[in-house]
């Protein structure tokens, strides 16, 4: 099989294009032909071992995929060679054939593309499991998202409109604030690059406390983390849930005492670890997510693609924190 080959930790220009013998599925896999591979920021951290797994090398970057089943493992009943599939890989998609276990693959619905099917499970799972799970949010309730206009912040702003919550979508740019509202934030917040001085923080608390109003947010969702947290924090409600999902701007310190002073939760979120603790909850989340897909009320935007001799670029193009929802590669 073609792959895109981490050897040694570095950088996206440190992976090499190349050919890997073809895998073998194990008791409870599937062997997929892959046909997409969405891209997500542990991409950018796990090929430099940063991320909380360090996989052995040598090994292809790229943790969901899209495809055929090609065949299965022993004991596995509910796919069977030619299943149009989308699956949680970890790592290991940015390869034309890549394994998953049985129990994180989801049929693929009729007619659905691959690309976006590829793009739906890691980011929309995250979420799903973070927002109704971990957040409680419910209908009518105001919801704060960081990174809005990411993978897993647009997901956020769909499953959050889906809910019946009011969304505010916090961004970079102009152009991702309008990218946010046509997948239906409500209002929008651009801050600045950081790092924020101490005055920077105070007046983007203010921003974010006049956005989600004078009762403050219900819930937060924060995958950024960074300088943009402790604002967020100030504007959250009483007993508000702030929602720790990742730190693309880098690992904060948060003031603990403001927890007190709004009587607030701060709760991680870890999708992998529940996915595989509770696999009976996370199908249902999946099929609720797939519903939705059919009724229009989520769709993973793919922003662009690559194809997989390129797949170095299309990291750096996550890394730069440029991408307006889903990166994906392609093995066109």
């Amino acid at each position: 099989m073609k792959a895109l080959i981490s050897r040694k930790p570095g950088p996206p220009d440190t992976l090499e294009y190349a050919e890997m013998p073809d895998p073998v599925p194990a008791a409870g896999e599937v062997l997929i032909r892959t046909e997409a591979c969405a891209l997500n920021f542990p991409d950018v951290l796990v090929i430099e071992d940063k991320y909380q797994y360090r996989p052995e090398r040598p090994f292809a970057p790229g943790g969901e995929v899209a495809g055929v089943i090609e065949a299965v493992g022993e004991g596995v009943t509910r796919f069977k060679a030619g299943d149009r599939v989308m699956a949680d890989t970890r790592f290991g998609g940015m390869a034309t054939l890549a394994t998953a276990s049985a129990e994180e693959t989801f049929a693929l619905p009729e007619g659905a593309s691959a690309v976006e099917g590829a793009a739906l499970l890691f980011t929309y799972g995250t979420t799903i499991y973070a927002l109704l799970d971990r957040g409680e949010l419910k209908a009518g309730e105001t919801l704060l998202v960081l990174g809005a206009a990411g993978g897993i912040g647009m997901s956020a702003v769909e499953i959050g409109k889906a809910v019946g919550a009011r969304v505010v979508g916090a961004v970079s740019s102009e152009e991702k604030a309008a990218a946010v509202r046509e997948a239906g934030a409500d209002a929008t917040v651009v801050y600045g690059r950081g790092p924020l001085d101490k005055d920077a923080s105070k007046a983007l608390a203010a921003e974010f406390k006049a956005a989600v109003g004078e009762n403050g947010a219900n819930v937060v969702y924060d995958p950024v983390g960074g300088d943009y947290a402790e604002p967020a924090l100030r504007s959250i409600a009483w007993e508000g849930r702030y929602l720790v999902t990742g730190f693309t701007a880098g690992i904060p310190r948060l003031p603990l005492n403001l927890t007190l002073l709004k009587s607030c939760d701060v709760r991680g979120v870890f999708w992998g670890a529940f996915a595989r603790r509770f696999p009976e909850k996370n199908r249902a989340h999946i099929a609720q997510l797939i519903a939705w897909w059919g009724e229009g009320k989520v769709r993973p935007r793919v922003s662009r693609t690559w194809p997989l001799a390129e797949g170095a670029e299309a990291i750096k193009h996550l890394a730069s924190r440029q991408a307006i929802g889903k990166v994906v590669v392609t093995m066109d």
